[in-house]
């Protein structure tokens, strides 16, 4: 006999509490947080562990990492798919990654597409996609002999400076700046990436008795400007370029960068921090953060404050306080977190597991610094285990939302709308209509025990992040029926490519009517 039971429906309309971080009360455990990891594909920091790792290897690594920080509620990995004038997808502007594959300009065999890969396995898992591009490194030595014939250093040397041991763009070049916003219009185009990210490398940290040597651009394009402000007018005219270029093809992905953390010494400029570091964005990588909010080209800053607490030179503590009061409102702010340090530095308050923990508590006591992210991918891959444990207990105890794209806030007209639900062995399968006016990059799903009422401002709530699967008429989303067993109101919301939430459809069901009836 054939038993159908329908699971008791109720749809209600649930206050959200929309809009910017600016306005959130800081909680201990936020809603929304921005929570991210680098990884690194330089030099295989991070990924692929080994150049010469098979394909199925590297999608289990990475997966692992996925896996890692899932399980510690993290909801951003920022990848790098571009280090040295190289490529982490298939592309006619650069050669595959010798991190990759073991030869710069091989293709991986059997043949895959890794960021399409990466992305979507990211996307289920819930997380955003900022993919991270080095702009200005060409290569890590002079070595161009192991070079791709198709790398711009054999194409383009006219592009390039040699410094350091290493190659660079020219990034007084309008030629270069041209091609490099190519290079990021083609994945911001092809890929379904929620941000481009760059981190801190702009004009080369200097080197003592070397110089850039960029004098014959200067005399061409200088505009009688001096020699740094010529050149923070590159790296400024570039940025703005790139912003303008991405929100033109995506209004939804952001653009982000990680700049070095310390802007200009109070010795230097009195509105600098109360620092002592040997280089500076501004003097010596010719990188104004100042000069990018002002000019509203930059959707998040992600500085490097890769030191501790109360590390004499460069305090942690002093420069968190220091961002937070020199970043506009337009702008979102995070911190970068040296985790790489942890139980591995000469300054023994690494060895501290509660280091990284307080540098996080540190972070929320800031109103407009909302969220962290951490250098880099493998440091709590099986590693550093009481870290990741304080985590787990404390900070990190329950998932936390991305924030809404700065600016971007509003409301989002479509709400999940139930139109069929069915009981299977293992989980229950929920049928949505299709949004029509808004585009939604996941369903989240609520869920409260006992006679508590749904509260989708409760992070602790929050049971999964589901990646919307588009299709033309309909949405069916998969619930385990572990998690409808253990909740006894369930509520589902949309999150659309900005990252502004819906009002929520409440699914109240009874244990019992959750139980799968079977022929008999």
């Amino acid at each position: 006999m054939n038993h159908k039971n329908q699971i008791c429906l109720f749809i209600s309309v649930l206050l959200l509490s929309f809009g910017y971080s600016q306005a959130q009360n800081k909680t201990a455990n936020p809603k929304n947080e921005f929570r991210a990891v680098w990884i690194a594909t330089v030099a295989n920091i991070d990924w692929p562990i080994k150049n010469t790792d098979a394909v199925e290897k590297q999608k289990a690594d990475f997966i692992e990492i996925l896996d890692t920080y899932k399980k510690l509620n993290y909801n951003v990995v920022i990848v790098q798919i571009r280090s040295t004038g190289d490529a982490m997808y298939p592309t006619d502007l650069a050669p595959w990654s010798k991190y990759l594959t073991g030869k710069q300009g091989q293709a991986p065999y059997p043949f895959y597409d890794p960021l399409e890969w990466m992305i979507t396995e990211t996307h289920n898992r819930g997380f955003e996609f900022h993919a991270w591009f080095n702009p200005y490194r060409a290569s890590m030595d002079l070595n161009t002999a192991e070079l791709s014939r198709t790398h711009d250093i054999i194409k383009h040397p006219e592009w390039m400076i040699k410094y350091g041991g290493k190659y660079y763009y020219n990034p007084a070049l309008p030629e270069v700046q041209a091609h490099l916003i190519n290079v990021v219009d083609e994945v911001v185009s092809k890929y379904d990436v929620d941000a481009v990210h760059f981190d801190d490398y702009f004009y080369p940290y200097r080197i003592p008795g070397e110089s850039f040597n960029d004098t014959a651009s200067y005399k061409k394009y200088g505009k009688g400007m001096g020699l740094e402000d010529w050149r923070r007018d590159n790296v400024n005219t570039y940025l703005k370029n790139t912003y303008a270029s991405i929100k033109k093809l995506k209004p939804w992905v952001q653009f982000g960068i990680s700049p070095f953390g310390v802007w200009r010494n109070k010795s230097v400029d009195p509105k600098g921090s109360d620092t002592q570091a040997g280089q500076t964005n501004y003097d010596d990588l010719y990188a104004d953060p100042m000069a990018w909010m002002e000019g509203n080209y930059i959707d998040y800053l992600l500085p490097q404050l890769y030191w501790s607490i109360d590390h004499p030179k460069a305090s942690y503590a002093k420069l968190s306080k220091w961002w937070s009061e020199n970043t506009n409102k337009n702008t979102a702010l995070y911190i970068g977190n040296g985790s790489y340090k942890i139980n591995a530095d000469s300054d023994k308050r690494w060895s501290d597991p509660n280091e990284i923990p307080n540098q996080i508590d540190l972070t929320r006591s800031f109103n407009n610094i909302n969220g962290n992210a951490f250098f880099s991918a493998k440091s709590f891959v099986n590693k550093n285990n009481a870290v990741t444990q304080l985590l787990k207990d404390n900070q990190y105890q329950y998932p936390a939302l991305a924030f809404v794209v700065p600016n971007s806030k509003k409301e989002v007209l479509d709400t999940p709308n139930v139109t069929n639900i069915n009981n299977q062995s293992d989980s229950t399968v929920v049928t949505l209509g299709f949004p029509t006016q808004s585009k939604i990059r996941y369903v989240i799903v609520y869920g409260s025990t006992n006679k508590n009422l749904i509260n989708v401002n409760d992070p602790s709530q929050i049971i999964d992040k589901i990646a919307f699967k588009e299709t033309k008429d309909s949405i069916a989303v998969k619930i385990p029926k572990l998690y409808l067993e253990k909740h006894n109101n369930c509520a589902l919301t949309f999150v659309d490519y900005f990252g502004n939430e819906s009002q929520a459809t409440l699914l109240k069901a009874n244990n019992q009517n959750l139980k799968t009836n079977e022929d008999r």
